[in-house]
């Protein structure tokens, strides 16, 4: 099977830690990059074509609805999964429309599993 580039976005180093290590207990083979603000996601997609992102919803500078928005534009088939522990429903409508999924924080690794596992069985 072939790694898969994977970002993970969050301003909370200790989340992006945690999201890091649920991602490789799954998939081991993966290679992960952290990114602590839209703006550096942004830059690194464009730079990689992440075949997923796990991108926190608030953040300083742009948030996650945003960044989501304009690497979608660039990278229509990369997966983009928000997670946020907002779950309004403003959010969840906005999300749709770029067609991003949702998860809820704090985010809990059988969760992470099943979605990461939907992905794999839809590339």
């Amino acid at each position: 099977m072939m790694s898969k580039y994977i970002l993970i976005v969050d301003d909370s180093r200790l989340s992006r830690m945690i999201s890091r290590q649920y991602m490789l207990n799954l998939h081991s083979d993966w290679q992960i990059d952290e990114a602590g603000t839209g703006e550096e996601a942004i830059e690194l997609a464009s730079a990689n074509a992440p075949y997923a992102i796990l991108l926190d919803l608030n953040m300083p500078g742009i948030g996650g609805i945003e960044t989501a928005s304009r690497i979608r534009q660039t990278h229509p088939g990369t997966h983009i999964i928000l997670l946020t522990a907002n779950v309004q429903n403003s959010i969840q409508i906005a999300a749709d429309k770029l067609g991003v999924g949702f998860l809820p924080k704090p985010l809990k690794e059988p969760q992470l599993h099943a979605l990461l596992n939907g992905l794999e069985s839809h590339p």
